[in-house]
């Protein structure tokens, strides 16, 4: 099989679309350019779908390595037989080949190989043979120095054929099939964990996080429930709460069916003397070998589609915060709020350039309302603030009420921006960096006012792992977590394209094609040359080469350059046709781009070339309508209900204004302008059947919500949204 037809029993598209997309990917073209600048080529295909096909030529790849190992492994022992190398030769199944090669694989010495040294595997054979009525008799004749007797000799043949039994393919895909049909996954509550002393204040301080801990994972101190039906969020939680200690877990059929199925496969002669040797071995290899092991796999199997699930809640969830809508190039003002320590208070410009800091304290203990109040004012005028950014956590909603009272001389926008990350982002390395002379304070605030001018900007310099919009992130394979993140992050920074004159050289290595040494290197090109006034000039940028340039140039921007076309989405690879659109209209480039009533005259099939087709220059059309246009939606002002400041305040029946603030498989988190969220589950999100949460809301969607139920001793609150 040919690695075109494995991808394409995967992939619903024509086999040319994945031969040119394969051809593509293999000439170390991204995916994000392909799929944006190569229709034409891929037949219209997504990132999703290009994605996919990537994906297969990897595990192809992956498939076709571990044949060779297992061909060569099986070949240096002598025993690689026509028939088997067929076998391997034809599968494409990574499972099917460890099947194959299980009874080859290096393995420490078994019960198996102890009977085979002394001389058992001919009596195994004619157990299993099932055709001589007097086995007891012939096991006698095995009798020697190292066995002596008649039930050694019967065992140690039982202990071989237990063995192959487990190493018989067609029993473990049938186990396996069992196994994906009726396991059940249940959780029984471990003993209680030792008394702590006393006497030890430590220990007693550990003992109520340990009863903490212990709460959470009450549901699951007696859980049962069919493995397949089991979310992913609660599977990950059976999990951590097994790695904790908390309960044992446990992933079963009912026995007697898969002893009963494999007695049918084995045993062919129920008249036989061997039958009752056979049912010995049948036990005993489900028991030792086939159940632990088919029982980890369909774990293992159920674990890495909870992983995928969650993985993929999270990179939406990530996907949504990064193109949060933007206030854009304004004067902000941002404020990390805080209560004895005081207010951290920065001045950043249009291009988020630090310009003035300084502290408040207007809440207690110092109250130096008045004075904090002449200097925000005094700021605001100074350095010609348009808004004000306001951190969501300590003293947060007192720092807005604060702000809110006083009267500027002009409007002056007020938000409330999530904290999230911020203090990671404020002790990493980029922030040391970006502001070497200031203090970790200094930093957090800075970061709190960029978010709320460009969110995407400011995010992608945070692990985004700290940002808080997962589900189960560490319980997760955190190597593919990683992964996608990184990807998602990458179609995010690219579907709105960055300005190369004011990016950071973290949010240029996002850009397709670049990497975090070529971002380097660009900016450290614009600090010693000035502004780019032209997408050739990256080609002057050290190390860039004539790969990075076709795939990265198209998704930066250049404003006010020497080409109008340097700041929109079409490739100088393109240029030259619409500037013949241009000169067939009789206008120049500049005349036609944002003329909707010009560029309507122009018919794209006059202008198809071998390299450029119908497809794309559509796109180009759509471009040159609305160059450079951003797909954020623009940042709104949000106000949270002024009588709502702590958990103690809500009352049931309450209708509040809230954000939602993270998303998961089983509903959302709404942050209502207090420290705890409360959680809207899925089938409160609206009236009649919901299977997505996210066909209801977005992420930093402003909602309205009704307090259904408040647990002030376990700070949980209970919201609906159908009202």
């Amino acid at each position: 099989m040919t690695n075109i037809q494995f991808i394409s029993k995967s992939v619903q598209t024509a086999v040319i679309n994945i031969q040119k997309t394969v051809k593509l990917l293999q000439e170390d073209c991204t995916i994000t350019f392909i799929s944006r600048y190569r229709k034409d080529t891929t037949g219209n295909l997504d990132e999703v779908q290009i994605e996919q096909i990537s994906k297969l030529q990897t595990v192809y790849e992956v498939i076709v390595k571990r044949k060779e190992s297992i061909l060569k492994s099986i070949d240096e022992q002598g025993q690689l037989i026509p028939e088997l190398n067929k076998k391997i030769q034809e599968s494409f199944d990574l499972q099917e080949l460890e099947d194959l090669y299980l009874p080859f694989k290096k393995k420490k010495k078994t019960r198996a190989d102890v009977a085979r040294e002394k001389g058992l595997e001919p009596l195994a054979k004619i157990i299993l043979a099932q055709n001589n009525d007097n086995v007891d008799f012939i096991a006698t004749q095995y009798l020697n120095t190292k066995v002596l007797n008649e039930d050694e000799a019967l065992q140690g043949a039982r202990d071989i054929i237990a063995e192959w039994i487990n190493e018989n393919i067609y029993v473990r895909k049938q186990l396996r099939r069992l196994y994906q049909r009726k396991a059940v996954i249940e959780t029984k509550e471990v003993k209680k964990k030792k008394e702590i002393s006393a006497t030890n204040p430590v220990r007693v301080q550990n003992s109520d996080r340990v009863e903490d801990d212990s709460k959470k994972y009450e549901h699951y101190f007696d859980w049962a429930e069919p493995l397949t039906k089991a979310p992913s969020h609660r599977l990950l939680a059976m999990l951590r709460a097994e790695s904790e200690g908390f309960v044992k877990l446990n992933v079963s059929v009912e026995k007697q069916e898969a002893l009963d199925f494999i007695e049918e496969n084995i045993i062919k002669n129920a008249r036989s003397e061997s039958k009752p040797h056979l049912e010995l071995a049948i036990k005993d290899s489900y028991k030792r070998l086939l159940e632990p092991a088919i029982s980890n796999e369909a774990l293992q199997e159920a674990k890495a589609n909870a992983d995928a699930n969650s993985i993929q809640v999270f990179a939406n969830n990530l996907g949504q915060l990064l193109l949060a809508p933007p206030l854009g190039e304004k004067r902000i003002l941002a404020i990390d709020p805080g209560f004895r320590s005081g207010c951290k208070v920065v001045c950043l410009d249009e291009n988020g350039t630090l310009l003035y800091n300084e502290n408040i304290y207007p809440h207690a203990p110092q109250n130096e309302t008045a004075m904090a109040m002449k200097k925000i004012r005094s700021m605001v005028n100074a350095y010609q603030i348009d808004a004000i950014s306001i951190g969501n956590g300590t003293a947060s909603r007192e720092t807005e009420f604060f702000i809110k009272k006083i009267a500027f001389d002009k409007l002056v926008q007020v938000f409330v921006v999530s904290e999230a990350g911020a203090s990671v982002y404020s002790a990493s390395k980029i922030a040391r960096e970006e502001f070497p002379n200031y203090d970790v304070t200094v930093r957090g605030s800075v970061s709190i006012g960029r978010r709320l001018s460009d969110p995407l900007a400011e995010l992608v310099k945070i692990d985004p792992k700290a940002i808080g919009v997962g589900q189960y992130q560490h319980d997760v394979d955190q190597t593919k977590l990683k992964e996608e993140l990184d990807k998602t992050v990458i179609r995010c920074v690219n579907s709105v394209g960055i300005n190369i004159n004011t990016a950071s050289k973290h949010l240029l290595s996002y850009v397709s094609g670049i990497g975090e040494k070529l971002a380097e290197n660009i900016v450290q090109y614009r600090s010693e040359n000035g502004p780019f006034t032209d997408r050739k000039q990256l080609k002057k940028v050290p190390r860039l080469g004539d790969k990075a340039y076709q795939q990265g140039v198209a998704f930066i921007r250049i404003k006010g350059g020497k080409n109008p076309l340097d700041n929109s989405a079409v490739h100088p690879e393109a240029y030259v046709i619409v500037e013949k659109m241009a000169k067939d209209l009789k206008f120049t480039v500049t005349e036609i781009i944002g003329n909707k009533e010009k560029i309507t005259l122009i018919k794209p099939e006059n202008y198809i070339t071998p390299e450029i087709g119908l497809l794309t220059l559509k796109d180009i059309i759509k471009e040159l309508e609305k160059p450079g246009l951003d797909p954020r939606k623009t940042a709104k002002i949000f106000e949270f209900d002024a009588n709502v400041k702590t958990i103690k305040d809500l009352k049931t029946g309450m209708v509040l204004p809230g954000i939602v603030n993270n998303i998961t498989n089983f509903g959302c988190f709404v942050d209502i302008g207090i420290k705890e969220s409360g959680l809207v589950h899925i089938s409160q999100l609206r009236a009649g059947f919901v299977s997505d949460v996210n066909e209801v809301v977005k992420l930093q969607e402003h909602v309205q919500v009704k307090v259904t139920e408040v647990d002030e001793e376990r700070k949980r609150i209970q919201l609906t949204m159908v009202l």
